[in-house]
């Protein structure tokens, strides 16, 4: 076999060795889309008309519409902490030196792990955004052109996030030292333009949101979605999202063949 032909085939199987765990044990996958699924229904049902007010006095609805994109993105952040936690616990139970001994393309282990999570992710957004538009979010004005550019930003975002997360797994000692250093990828958008403008925030404090990879990816899926401007937001999203990809992807490379010597 070609080695193209061979990287694929150990891929497909060590994607279908992660994607085990998810069909065995969905309430694992479950409990990380808890965090989005609540969020989302606290700041519209519980905060929704106290934020909405600080808006303009925009009613439930348009803070719905406000906040739904925010909370997808956050949704990928939560879902990748997963493969954070798969990583280190294949590299502290040794599975990942039997594999080594195999003979496996050796970056379908990292490939299996990241595309693995990239369909979760994209499976959580599927699930929150149903329950948004359960709740009363519509996008009547995006197009089709428009709903692909949001769902293709989604997809290369969470393959950033998801580089990046395994970066953190292989870096780690152990799962929870894993679960805690991916802890940001849910922390960031807290701090961002997912649930109020940045404009109504503390002068002082409105740079920490603005100069992150969440807030041009919330604005930029917010304007595809509500047609609203994006600006600069979108070039920006894809140099985050392609800069992080990459620190990601050396990162873990480099871990991987540091650990095999």
């Amino acid at each position: 076999m070609s080695s193209l032909s061979l990287a694929v085939r150990d891929s497909s199987t060590m994607l279908r060795r992660n994607l085990l765990p998810a069909r065995r044990y969905p309430s694992l996958t479950l409990n990380l889309l808890l965090t989005p699924v609540m969020l989302l229904l606290l700041f519209v049902y519980v905060f929704g008309d106290v934020m909405s007010a600080g808006m303009g006095g925009a009613g439930r609805s348009q803070y719905v519409a406000y906040v739904v994109p925010g909370i997808l993105l956050m949704t990928i952040g939560s879902t990748v902490i997963g493969a954070a936690v798969s990583v280190a616990t294949d590299m502290s139970e040794g599975i990942i030196a039997r594999f080594r001994t195999m003979a496996i393309h050796r970056s379908s282990v990292l490939i299996g792990h990241v595309i693995g999570s990239v369909l979760q992710s994209i499976a959580g957004v599927v699930l929150v955004g149903a329950v948004a538009v359960a709740i009363g979010f519509r996008s009547t004005d995006a197009t089709v052109l428009e709903w692909l550019a949001a769902f293709g930003l989604l997809v290369l975002f969470a393959l950033a996030l998801t580089w990046i997360a395994v970066g953190m797994g292989m870096a780690s000692p152990n799962a929870e030292a894993a679960s805690n250093s991916a802890m940001p990828l849910i922390l960031l958008p807290l701090i961002s333009s997912a649930f109020t403008p940045i404009d109504a925030m503390p002068g002082w404090f409105q740079p920490i949101a603005q100069y992150q990879p969440f807030t041009p990816a919330i604005e930029t899926l917010r304007g595809l979605l509500l047609g609203s401007g994006i600006g600069n937001n979108g070039w920006l999203t894809v140099a985050w999202s392609v800069g992080l990809a990459a620190l990601g992807y050396f990162w873990s490379t480099s871990k991987f063949r540091d650990d095999q010597k």
